[in-house]
């Protein structure tokens, strides 16, 4: 596997899945400074121009949650994703989603300060999102319970971004505590080395 990424980017939550997966894989620097997610190559991986990329053999993905999925299906003996007909394969599937999708809307809305009533957006609203997560983190420790999975990966790389990069999350003590299991884990410190010294 080849992970195309840059530093301090979306790519920290591919590198931390990478490290969880503990298969070996290589890197490569797109630098996003000087314009080379535009070039011919790279676009053929992934036309959005975004990083992280990866590429296994002849497949081909982009997107932070996809990648996540892949690599945990493409991994099964690191134990990072309920097989299919495992009960808990919908809801590991919904929070991974809902990492890339309405976590993401929701700090759009938070960043931008726009209004759109809750019953038209996918989202429904930063709040509705954050009490969300409380309320599925409450329990503990991980979103699937006590089974760590890819969607914590991607849960936790969006909210240590909200509480511990931007500071748009309140740091509820759900929220603070289940960031402090994910920085806390061995895979997770490798990947912020890899992601700080590039």
């Amino acid at each position: 596997m080849k992970l195309y990424w840059a530093p301090h980017s979306r790519s920290r939550t591919a590198l931390w899945l990478l490290e969880e997966a503990g298969r070996p894989y290589q890197r490569e620097l797109i630098d996003i400074r000087k314009g080379q997610q535009a070039s011919p190559a790279f676009r053929a991986i992934n036309p959005m121009m975004k990083v992280p990329a990866l590429t296994d053999g002849e497949a081909m993905v982009a997107e932070s949650a996809a990648i996540c999925a892949y690599v945990a299906d493409a991994v099964p003996e690191a134990g990072l994703a309920p097989a299919i007909g495992d009960p808990l394969r919908g809801r590991y599937l919904q929070w991974l989603a809902f990492a890339a999708g309405p976590i993401e809307a929701a700090y759009t809305q938070k960043f931008t300060t726009f209004e759109i009533d809750p019953m038209t957006a996918g989202w429904a609203s930063f709040e509705r999102v954050i009490e969300v997560l409380i309320r599925a983190l409450a329990p503990g420790p991980w979103m699937l319970g006590d089974r760590f999975s890819a969607a914590d990966v991607a849960v936790g790389s969006a909210l240590d971004f909200g509480l511990n990069v931007v500071g748009i999350v309140e740091p509820h003590p759900v929220l603070r505590a289940y960031v402090e299991r994910c920085i806390d884990r061995p895979a997770w410190k490798r990947a912020a080395e890899i992601d700080a010294t590039g």
